[in-house]
């Protein structure tokens, strides 16, 4: 919480300006292209991140496919997980979140502006109506964010299990799949300090479609588990 409040501080002069495009959009997303919505959003991450004094270090975006729809399964550490990664992704992209972020004051606009999901984990049924629109989304072209752990793992750099049911998506839609290794995002917001942070975002190579083909979704999800893992033990013992 202090971090937010200091990056609200630090960008007080964009306040009015920003939150009137967030809930202009917000409230008339068919009167904006998605470039204009995902604009805003992406404004934010960019003030929010270098407002909250947090410097990122990011490899491998120059790797995420330049054609047709992806999704990105990064690790998940924190509040700041989402800022980080759309701060990074120049195009728009929406994400796959929980329910009770729709609740949110804020966070509402954002996602509406993102044209995320919202899923809940007691429906079952609901939860299958996301699968298949993030597949269908992706099949016309769109990117995603999912986080297959399905919650920060509020142990540092440790990761989860991932759950096999994240990848469903993927495989209907026969997509690249795009790990992502996070690197002390946990620090940002989740540690009530505003000391200067670095967090570390690592693009992996893009895993085709060809290459997970016939695979259940369980191993898929270890698979890109220990891809992560490994980008991470590499780093932290540079």
């Amino acid at each position: 919480m202090k971090r937010i409040i200091w990056m609200f501080l630090m960008n007080l002069i964009h306040v009015p300006r920003v939150f009137f495009q967030l809930m202009t959009r917000a409230a008339h997303p068919e009167r904006y292209t998605v470039e204009e919505r995902y604009a805003v959003v992406h404004e934010i991450a960019e003030r929010g991140v270098k407002g909250g004094r947090v410097d990122v270090v990011s490899t491998g975006v120059e790797n995420l496919p330049k054609e047709g729809g992806y999704i990105l399964y990064p690790n998940h550490q924190g509040l700041f997980d989402i800022m980080v990664l759309i701060k990074l992704h120049e195009t728009p992209i929406s994400a796959v979140l929980k329910q009770e972020l729709v609740k949110i004051p804020g966070l509402k606009q954002i996602i509406l502006c993102l044209g995320a999901l919202a899923l809940d984990r007691s429906d079952a049924r609901q939860g299958l109506q996301v699968v298949l629109q993030v597949a269908e989304d992706v099949k016309k072209g769109g990117k995603y964010i999912i986080f297959a752990e399905g919650t920060r793992s509020r142990n540092g750099n440790k990761l989860l299990d991932f759950k096999g049911g994240s990848f469903k998506s993927a495989t209907k839609a026969q997509c690249p799949i795009v790990p992502v290794a996070l690197i002390d995002s946990y620090k940002a917001m989740d540690t009530g300090s505003i000391e200067r942070v670095t967090v570390q975002a690592h693009f992996l190579d893009p895993i085709p479609y060809e290459e997970y083909k016939g695979m259940k979704t369980v191993q898929i999800a270890e698979m890109v588990k220990e891809r992560i893992e490994a980008k991470i033990a590499e780093c932290e013992a540079a």
